[in-house]
């Protein structure tokens, strides 16, 4: 039987936490797999809950306690990192917390892993449950990632990625700065579900627009060579066009683009192989509350 292993980053949001594993066990009680669940607490300021059932579906639950808030992204990737050196598992299924990555669907990547048991598997966006302001938002920065970089990036974390994707996942620098921006760059060949945006279990979403402008960069950050490239291209050529009436307003989108560059090489210096190699040391302490 197949072991996978499902890695939950958490900050504080212990009541969602709780309400996902119960979800988790109600769909994995209709899935013949070994599900095992590993949280990574971001040095949350909150306590945490106790479980109040006994989540029979799941062989196990690990709560990893790091000693300090390191963020979402590099959460993830102490997590895969976690999971690659210290556990026995044949795939890795992210999962943000909050209830945006539905359960519902866990059933759907493990059909398509059945079909393609060595390729990485995304949960592709068809539909989104947020404001008209944020999936405006939400798409322009699809086509700004598409500009610059080539890539037609659609997932986020929630993806189902066999081992041997963990394995490059792990030793490759711009996963401890953007999850989705790494997985595109290593994994050429990919498979996809398509994914409803789940609503949020408890309160308003965590994603602000400057998260999403951040979100944004560091994936375009991580095709720094090719966004480089583009920029001067894009650059030379507009130039050449407005060179004959050069103003204010037609030296604004030049302005732009070189904002985004030197954004995008500034957060590219968050891929810090150095880091990455040593963030197990965070680790204050493992729970194994089942």
């Amino acid at each position: 039987m197949k072991k996978i292993k499902i890695l939950i980053p958490v900050y504080n949001d212990w009541e969602s936490v709780f309400k996902l594993l119960e979800n988790i066990n109600l769909e994995a009680s209709k899935i013949d797999i070994n599900f095992s669940v590993i949280i990574i607490n971001d040095a949350s300021t909150d306590s945490k809950l106790k479980l109040s059932t006994s989540l029979e579906n799941l062989e196990s639950i690990q709560i990893i306690h790091m000693k300090e808030n390191k963020g979402h992204a590099r959460c993830n990737a102490a997590g895969l990192k976690y999971i690659n050196e210290k556990e026995d598992f044949d795939y890795v299924i992210p999962m943000d917390a909050d209830g945006e990555d539905r359960p519902e669907e866990l059933s759907l990547l493990i059909e398509k892993i059945k079909e393609y048991p060595d390729t990485a598997v995304t949960a592709n966006r068809i539909k989104r449950s947020e404001g008209l302001m944020f999936k405006f938002c939400y798409l322009a920065h699809k086509y700004l990632t598409f500009v610059f970089t080539g890539q037609t990036i659609k997932f986020g974390n929630y993806t189902c990625l066999p081992k041997s994707v963990v394995n490059a996942m792990v030793n490759e620098p711009a996963t401890w700065s953007s999850f989705s921006g790494s997985l595109a760059k290593i994994a050429k060949e990919k498979n996809s579900i398509p994914s409803e945006r789940g609503k949020r279990y408890f309160g308003p979403s965590k994603m602000s627009f400057m998260n999403l402008l951040k979100h944004s960069l560091s994936i375009i950050a991580v095709f720094k060579t090719t966004l480089l490239i583009r920029s001067i291209f894009f650059l030379t050529v507009y130039l050449f066009i407005i060179k004959d009436n050069i103003s204010i307003i037609t030296l604004m989108p030049l302005v732009v683009i070189i904002s985004i560059l030197i954004s995008a090489m500034i957060l590219s210096k968050r891929e810090n192989i150095s880091e990455f190699n040593n963030s197990l040391e965070n680790i204050q302490s493992v729970d194994q509350i089942k």
